[in-house]
């Protein structure tokens, strides 16, 4: 029972990636496939939705939370998706609910086998995280959500490997990750709006000014952690 427990959470990790990428689920949920995606299964996930509101946003949230917490790298499809399903308001929630509760769940098996086996080939990041805990854990994460120079399966492993509470970890995740899900959860509603039109979907959108102008508002909220980090440093507040 104890290797299974030490051990479990690895293997159902291992299984689900193997499964991603040999079925080519993550070629085609990557960020350069998913505007084709979203266009050549609108119909199938419009009737779901459409037909089981409740039940689809659940299942969303759930597939969201389980491609996150295995690593699989579709964060961009999944938020676009919520948008483009539920619309900007609700499908950025579930986005947020969806990417928080799976960056626990990879959090939480970062700490079993799956940290020890991943320990020494993360060295690098470790240590750059290891600092920016030392001085402050919460906005640190919020940091590195927000102007994510690390990938964002990495910062959830190697948050993992360093002294972070489990309730710091969440709270920051949660606040981290809320700009950037509204936002583009707002961009697949445009997407969607665009194709209703008889248009193609195309990252001209972003040159739409609702959308345009929070993009903006992201770039310039995620350095306002580092210059808080900066003042604090110099004792100027």
């Amino acid at each position: 029972m104890s290797y299974l427990k030490r051990f479990g959470p690895l293997a159902l990790v291992a299984a689900v990636l193997i499964w991603a990428f040999a079925s080519g689920v993550a070629q085609r949920l990557a960020p350069h496939n998913a505007l084709h995606e979203l266009e050549a299964r609108r119909h199938v996930l419009e009737a779901m939705a459409s037909g089981h509101p409740a039940a689809a946003v659940a299942g969303y949230v759930c597939a969201y939370a389980l491609l996150v917490g295995c690593s699989v790298p579709a964060s961009l499809f999944m938020t676009l998706l919520g948008g483009f399903l539920f619309g900007p308001w609700l499908g950025g929630a579930a986005a947020t609910v969806g990417c928080a509760a799976g960056s626990v769940l990879i959090f939480a098996v970062g700490r079993t086998a799956l940290g020890d086996l991943l320990r020494g080939r993360a060295g690098g990041a470790i240590a750059r995280m290891e600092a920016g805990v030392r001085d402050n854990a919460f906005l640190f994460l919020i940091s590195a959500r927000l102007l994510p120079v690390l990938p964002f399966w990495l910062t959830n492993l190697a948050s993992a490997f360093v002294a972070i509470p489990l309730r710091t970890y969440a709270l920051a995740t949660l606040i981290g990750v809320l700009p950037g899900s509204f936002i583009y959860a707002g961009l697949g509603a445009g997407l969607k709006r665009a194709i209703d039109a008889g248009g193609r979907p195309s990252l001209a959108l972003l040159a739409d000014p609702r959308i345009l102008a929070p993009l903006c508002a992201l770039a310039v909220l995620s350095l306002a952690p580092m210059l808080l980090r900066r003042r604090r440093r110099d004792g100027t507040i």
